[in-house]
């Protein structure tokens, strides 16, 4: 069964420059290495200043495990942690059909 995960993430005002570019390089990897990851999409709010959101979808439960394990995964925590501007939310959803 297919996994979807949405993370909201808020970021400190005049960090989203530096995060962005951060998150493209783990999205890289994320594609390249992870033939369980189906989708990694970062995507940014029209209507609220400094908040994005990942779309994620692995195929399964394995696949969301591997990535929370990876190496490049861990490294990227102190990154996030420079620019984020609270706790992120993290939401599981379950593929249907």
């Amino acid at each position: 069964m297919t996994i979807g995960v949405i993370a909201t993430l808020k970021i400190q005002d005049g960090k989203g420059p530096e995060f962005e570019a951060f998150f493209t390089e783990l999205a890289k990897q994320v594609r390249a290495n992870e033939p369980g990851n189906l989708a990694y999409q970062l995507t940014k709010s029209r209507t609220e200043p400094n908040t994005y959101k990942v779309l994620e979808l692995y195929k399964d439960q394995d696949a969301l495990t591997h990535h929370g394990g990876t190496d490049y995964f861990k490294a990227a925590g102190a990154k996030f942690g420079a620019v984020l501007g609270g706790r992120p939310e993290i939401e599981y959803l379950d593929g249907v059909g």
